[in-house]
């Protein structure tokens, strides 16, 4: 569908699928450029669901999405430079990288964390909370005709759209229109527990973890730990093991004492500086697969229809590129639909321009999953870091 200049533009109804870090930017960097949309989030209201961890944010990715959102100057003032701490270990307690961050060190190259809520929070307060529907289910989408969208919301709701941006997850409702790819397990599964208030209540846990992530790795598991801004530990205990695991391993997962007491044997000869971090988690366990498309995914382009985030390229968290990506996505589609008058023009460029970058991080990804899950990997992934760190 071509449109003749801006006014037609704006008048063309936008419907973005999904209110996380993605959909939400998308959203926010149209409004700056007075184009209007619609959010439809399934959540019933921005405080319903817990939002989940801590994230880095990249200069060229989710720090540039900031700048294009006009949040660059807020995001500074809470953003934690001193999150950057990381520290490597294997289950012996031996210390393989010991990365302290410097918090006045605030240049450009640097990947501050913020927490997800945070964030999410950040592009809220800026965005016209008339363009948000809350507790919106998308059950269907369907290709019309004339290139434009039929979505059908469990609701009841309908709504006929001229661009429908999938901006909702690994399992998007609205992938299939598009492509065939369904997201494969990556063969790794994650149980997540807490500490909460671990500052003040588990000092010594929380002077072992340092201000960022505590990555301890052998025998193609882990236990991973990362401070949040409330002072909270996010434990991710890693296994690598069959995608039917968490279902036939016998642990019961809604009941978190004899829960962790089983984890814990999981981790029977680990040293007690990592054990510590099941036996004095406090709150649900909430068990996960780990899901990824195929690395360098691309469609044939279709009228009226595109995909950002992990709806367009769900991959391991172990690049860190998952929001950012998502940002990135919908900082590359905004700009590309301001600049163009032809709306799948502007699709069409945005698609080529994205399966490149995401392409080289889904695969930069999966090796360093290989990597984590692999042997030796406490001293593979402190060589990577050094490489890392010489190169930049």
């Amino acid at each position: 569908m071509t449109t003749t200049n801006a006014v037609t533009k704006k008048q063309q109804r936008i419907a973005i699928v999904g209110g996380g870090p993605g959909g939400l930017t998308l959203a926010l960097i149209l409004q700056r450029h007075g184009i209007p949309t619609v959010v439809y989030e399934r959540e019933a209201s921005p405080s319903s669901k817990q939002q989940g961890g801590s994230l880095d944010l990249h200069a060229e990715s989710g720090q540039r999405a900031l700048k294009e959102a006009g949040l660059y100057e807020q995001f500074q003032a809470i953003a934690r430079y001193e999150g950057e701490d990381f520290r490597i270990f294997d289950k012996t307690g031996r210390n393989y990288w010991d990365e302290v961050a410097d918090p006045d060190d605030t240049d450009e190259g640097q990947r501050p964390e913020i927490d997800r809520g945070t964030l999410r929070r950040l592009l809220l307060d800026a965005l016209d909370p008339g363009c948000i529907r809350w507790g919106y289910k998308l059950d269907q989408a369907i290709s019309l005709e004339n290139g434009m969208h039929e979505l059908r919301f469990e609701n009841g709701h309908v709504d006929t759209v001229h661009l429908v941006v999938a901006a909702d997850g690994a399992f998007s409702r609205i992938r299939p229109l598009l492509t065939d790819a369904v997201p494969a397990y990556t063969g790794l599964s994650m149980v997540e527990i807490s500490l909460r208030n671990a500052v003040a209540i588990h000092p010594e846990i929380a002077a072992f973890n340092g201000r960022g992530k505590m990555f301890a790795l052998s025998d193609h598991k882990a236990i991973i730990g990362q401070l949040n801004g409330d002072g909270t530990i996010r434990v991710y205990l890693s296994f690598k093991v069959e995608q039917d695991w968490l279902d036939t391993c016998g642990i019961p997962f809604d009941q978190p004492e004899e829960a962790k007491r089983q984890l814990l044997q999981q981790y029977s000869d680990w040293d007690e500086s990592l054990t510590k971090y099941i036996r004095d988690a406090d709150g649900p366990l909430l068990p996960r697969r780990i899901y990824m498309l195929p690395v360098g995914l691309t469609w044939e382009h279709k009228p009226g229809i595109t995909m950002i985030g992990d709806a367009a390229h769900v991959m391991s968290p172990f690049a860190g590129e998952g929001a950012n990506l998502a940002m990135l996505d919908a900082t590359e589609l905004a700009l590309s639909l301001v600049q163009h008058d032809d709306i799948n023009k502007a699709i069409s460029d945005y698609e080529q321009k994205m399966y490149g970058y995401s392409s080289k991080s889904a695969a930069e990804s999966d090796d360093s999953l290989k990597l984590c899950f692999g042997d030796d990997a406490a001293a593979k992934l402190s060589q990577m870091m050094t490489q890392f760190h010489e190169q930049h």
